[in-house]
């Protein structure tokens, strides 16, 4: 075996085996920073021995397989994620490759936006009521929160107004306010329960239980993304800020 081909499979085993504990078991053992690192240690090694790309390096798809536990959703269109860089160079060099792709010279102009640290969730309406939701997952197939995602409040289980599709997917974050997330720690150790290490840990723990009446007791919010509908084509009527956009 090349020097190389064993970098690859170490770097491979171990990002595998972080990728579970965060995905999966939502307890990560190292901080984002440095699984990123690994990552494009990872994707640099492979840019240079492109023929040693396998397709089941973590490089080559978007996150970990879901829990057995819960019953699987099949995204009709898969759930992406986004790559990130963390310095001016990086950004510039992403920047460049926009230009070339859009074959010009002028300057992309960039919307930003501050990043909700949550769960990725798609939830799915026909004819107005909610009949589904499920994590990422692997991208492909995710796992089914239904019941979990009934009981956040800013999730509505039946839309109002004229002119709803009939059938109406939206994504977005599920997350954990930041008084929400010190009152779930200050209660656990009072009781002894489990304390969360961030706001994403317990936002994922809370919604991937088995028991929705233990997610009911999260205060959970839902802030959305992107729709995506068929039949009718204007939604209306529901207060909630963070389903206003639709």
């Amino acid at each position: 075996m090349e020097p190389i081909e064993q970098q690859l499979t170490e770097l491979r085993t171990t990002l595998r085996h972080h990728e579970y504990l965060y995905h999966v078991m939502d307890a990560p053992e190292i901080p984002d920073a440095e699984y990123d690192r690994l990552m494009r240690e990872l994707r640099e090694l492979e840019a240079q021995r492109p023929d040693l790309i396998t397709p089941d390096s973590p490089t080559q798809r978007v996150g970990a397989a879901p829990l057995t536990a819960f019953n699987q959703i099949r995204h009709e269109v898969p759930m992406l994620s986004l790559d990130n860089v963390f310095d001016e160079e990086s950004f510039l060099a992403f920047n460049k490759r926009v230009q070339d792709r859009l074959k010009s010279t002028e300057n992309v102009i960039w919307c930003c936006e501050l990043k909700l640290d949550g769960l990725a969730v798609s939830i799915l309406y026909e004819n107005g009521v909610l009949v589904s939701a499920a994590t990422r997952g692997d991208g492909t197939t995710g796992e089914d929160i239904t019941s979990n995602v009934r009981t956040i409040r800013a999730i509505p289980l039946k839309l109002h107004g004229d002119n709803i599709p009939a059938r109406l997917e939206v994504r977005g974050e599920v997350f954990l306010p930041q008084a929400g997330f010190e009152k779930i720690n200050e209660d656990a150790r009072r009781t002894g329960g489990k304390v969360f290490a961030n706001p994403r840990n317990a936002a994922a723990g809370s919604l991937r239980q088995l028991d929705p009446r233990i997610t009911a007791k999260r205060p959970l919010t839902f802030f959305l993304l992107r729709r995506r509908y068929s039949g009718r084509r204007r939604v209306a009527g529901y207060a909630s800020g963070t389903f206003a956009a639709i």
